[in-house]
């Protein structure tokens, strides 16, 4: 019967299928037997990590029991060592306490041989040993400051006589002392009788009106003012000056004249002090104090000319003031106006230094102004390196030759009291005043004053002249001792 095609059909398909599926296990088989092999190679080489793994382990192992051993066979012979090592502790410190008692002993003793050999105890030596160290210390130190002290005097009096004579000749100064007269050259001789005038008239008006004594036929050519107050001598010679150039002198011309001139004075002040603080060198100064310097002209100290001696003293200053590199123009101001109270102490209570500082703290000047002016006597602390200089220029000008005078009797009273005022010192021989009482040599006896002391015995003399003593300028004190030995050769 023959077979549909239908059927044969679904036959061939389904031993497609099966082949298809026959395949595929054989397939999977094939790749489950090479997974199986794989597997099993992996899993030898695992086993064979593992194995070497586990014999390094046993090696280390081995190692670190063998190390284990050495440590505490080290440790063994470390204990036996810090045994040992304390046995010797315990000696070494047995042998420093003897040697310690041994050494108390032998200090014990010693020190009992020498206080039997020197007959002091310990504490007395050791204060022995303090004196004597101090003693000498003391010695060296105060024989380092006098070298010390001498090399900065012969440098410091080296370079300031160097800056003092540089300034003193820049300054180039008159004399400025001044006496109680004042002459006036005659254009002629016929002009003496007119001044005298008939009879005396015009002369008798003339010394009536100023108080001033007129001398005419003392001196040929010249006619001479004589009198005390310097304001009524400087009245009477610019009233004379007048008449003698108008040549009309009778007594209505007089007292014109006179009354003129007494009317000029606040001028002449004002022009005097301009003129000064010009010739100084210091401008801004106020129109009071230009005013208050004028009237200086007329006043004199020891016969020095106040305001020509502040010129000077401002010229002094400012030249050691430029050679020292100070201010300038502040130091000679200073010196300029330091002595300004002296116009004011007639009127006022205090000294002229205090007058003259607070004259000028009201007129606005500096306070290193002020304290120079104030400080220039010692009266108040100096604050500045220019209120030392305005001092040193100030005792310039009144110790240098010709600046001041004294009559004979006073000079020689000063010059006896100065010796008698050094001589009242305990161990002092002789006293010379030297240098017209600007130096002063002491002679001290050997055996009463030693060289240490020198230094002690010149600084209280000095301040004793400073005390007691009124003189212008500086007294230098100069202490000497002189030890001399003689033997005589048979």
């Amino acid at each position: 019967m023959p077979v549909p095609f239908g059927e044969i059909g679904i036959v061939v398909a389904l031993l497609i299928v099966c082949l298809v599926a026959l395949l595929l296990v054989l397939i999977a088989r094939r790749e489950a037997t090479a997974q199986r092999e794989q597997a099993t190679k992996d899993v030898a080489e695992i086993r064979s990590e593992a194995r070497a793994l586990l014999a390094d382990a046993e090696r280390r192992t081995a190692r670190l029991a063998e190390r284990e051993d050495e440590l505490a066979a080290e440790r063994r012979a470390l204990k036996d060592r810090e045994g040992e090592l304390q046995g010797r502790s315990a000696e070494l410190e047995a042998l420093r306490e003897r040697t310690a008692s041994e050494r108390a002993a032998a200090e014990q003793h010693a020190r009992e041989l020498l206080e039997s050999a020197a007959g002091l105890t310990t504490d007395e030596a050791r204060a022995e040993l303090v004196r004597r160290t101090v003693e000498a210390a003391t010695n060296e130190a105060e024989a380092q400051v006098r070298r010390a002290e001498a090399h900065a005097r012969r440098t410091a009096e080296a370079k300031a006589k160097r800056i003092v004579a540089t300034a003193v000749q820049r300054a180039a100064v008159a004399t400025s002392a001044q006496s109680s007269i004042t002459v006036l050259r005659l254009p002629s001789e016929e002009m003496k009788g007119r001044i005298i005038g008939k009879e005396g008239r015009n002369i008798r008006t003339f010394e009536a009106l100023t108080g001033v004594n007129v001398l005419i036929d003392d001196t040929p050519d010249s006619v001479v003012l004589s009198c005390f107050d310097a304001e009524r001598r400087e009245i009477a010679q610019v009233a004379l000056e007048s008449l003698m150039a108008d040549g009309r002198i009778h007594p209505q011309r007089i007292e014109a004249a006179y009354a003129e001139a007494v009317a000029g004075a606040d001028e002449r002040t004002l022009a005097a002090g301009h003129e000064a603080a010009e010739r100084a060198g210091v401008n801004g100064l106020a129109t009071e104090l230009v005013r208050t310097m004028g009237r200086l002209r007329l006043r004199t100290s020891y016969g020095q000319n106040v305001l020509e001696h502040l010129v000077e003293s401002a010229l002094i200053a400012g030249a050691v003031a430029a050679e020292v590199g100070a201010d300038v123009a502040a130091t000679r101001r200073a010196a300029f106006l330091h002595d300004i109270g002296k116009a004011l102490t007639a009127e006022k209570q205090g000294t002229h230094a205090q007058l003259g500082a607070e004259l000028a703290r009201q007129h606005g000047e500096s306070p290193a102004v002020v304290n120079a002016i104030a400080a220039h006597h010692d009266e108040v602390p100096v604050e500045t390196v220019e209120g030392v200089l305005v001092q040193a220029a100030d005792a310039i000008s009144a110790a240098r030759p010709g600046a001041r005078r004294e009559e004979l009797d006073q000079y020689v009273e000063r010059m006896d009291k100065l010796e008698q005022l050094v001589t009242a010192h305990a161990g002092v021989r002789r006293a010379l005043a030297m240098s017209a009482g600007r130096e002063v040599r002491v002679v001290v006896e050997p055996s009463e004053v030693d060289d240490y002391a020198l230094p002690q015995l010149a600084v209280a003399i000095a301040k004793h002249i400073e005390a007691d003593l009124a003189y212008p300028g500086e007294i230098k004190v100069t202490v000497v001792r002189e030890i001399r030995a003689s033997a005589t050769a048979g």
